[in-house]
């Protein structure tokens, strides 16, 4: 219970901060709206620009950590995929959507925070390794899915340059690839740009836990019900439960376990809703399970730092 109210509690407060000031009109929409695109566009790929720059890529990028985080969200995916398929009826376009939101867990807005309050910021490098990769290997799956379920006659230079123009126009990649580039070539960035880039990414996760909150405001528990707890289910259970079993397997080291299946057991991320209504598919399942995950993880997130050694 001690780990609900000291690692659990603070990050889900500023969140909730969020939701009341929205709800009671303290702060508009309009502010939320340009609240979430500072953080996606800017503060959070500034965040990962210099976390990726600093990063020990060789210790870091563990092949353990990455097969046993991916493993489970492919798993959740196809999962979601099927099941929606053939246990709940839906096209094949809407099967995408639904599976998506097992494939997208809110890493950043959510992992992060409740890692580095969990095991403090030196734990985060196997977090960052897992981020580096998620939104390439997400929209990557997510957008090559639902293009074959679109297809009907495109060929298959389309289907890819759609989906390589869609992954490569996102903020968050574009700040992953140029941490890459730093990092790899050795450059040292200036002192005063180093400081500003600071500046902004300690800004990064209070802002984006804040506008997560205001944005859940337009959200509505709507739809098949039983379809949302299939996801909660997959995101919550069945993507770290994968996870963890992998990572035992492969023997990963403890810290990287932690990270690994703490990120793997959050919440579909409101990326699932954006892919959704990208897509014009499933957009109220998607919208609800992004709620109803992300409250029901205050609970889920407690039961596995239990379980976690």
């Amino acid at each position: 219970m001690q780990a609900l109210i000291d690692i659990i509690a603070p990050v889900f407060l500023v969140a909730g901060f969020g939701y009341v000031a929205v709800w009671r009109g303290w702060f508009t929409d309009a502010g939320v709206d340009g609240l979430m695109r500072f953080t996606q566009h800017f503060a959070i790929p500034c965040l990962l620009f210099t976390a990726i720059a600093r990063l020990d890529l060789g210790q870091s990028f563990d092949w353990r950590l990455l097969l046993s985080f991916y493993t489970g969200a492919v798993s959740g995916f196809t999962l979601g995929l099927l099941g929606a398929r053939f246990i709940f009826g839906r096209g094949w376009e809407d099967a995408v959507a639904i599976g998506f939101c097992g494939l997208f867990s809110n890493t950043v807005l959510l992992g992060l925070p409740l890692t580095e309050r969990a095991w403090g910021p030196e734990a985060l490098s196997a977090n960052f390794a897992i981020i580096a990769l998620h939104s390439p290997v997400c929209y990557g799956i997510g957008i090559t899915a639902m293009e074959i379920a679109r297809a009907s006659g495109k060929s298959t230079v389309a289907v890819a340059g759609k989906v390589l123009k869609a992954m490569f126009s996102n903020a968050l990649i574009i700040g992953i690839g140029l941490g890459f580039l730093v990092n790899l070539s050795g450059l040292a960035l200036p002192g005063v740009l180093q400081s500003g880039l600071d500046m902004l990414t300690r800004a990064a996760l209070p802002a984006a836990l804040f506008g997560l909150g205001g944005v859940l405001v337009r959200y509505r528990i709507a739809g098949d019900i039983r379809l949302i707890g299939f996801i909660c289910v997959l995101a919550l259970v069945v993507h770290p439960l994968v996870t963890i079993a992998f990572a035992g397997w492969f023997g990963l080291p403890i810290q990287a376990l932690r990270s690994a299946v703490l990120t793997a057991a959050m919440a579909p991320g409101i990326n699932a809703y954006i892919f959704a209504n990208l897509y014009g598919r499933a957009q109220r399942v998607a919208a609800s399970s992004v709620l109803i995950g992300t409250m029901v993880s205050i609970l889920s997130v407690w039961v596995w730092l239990q379980v976690l050694p």
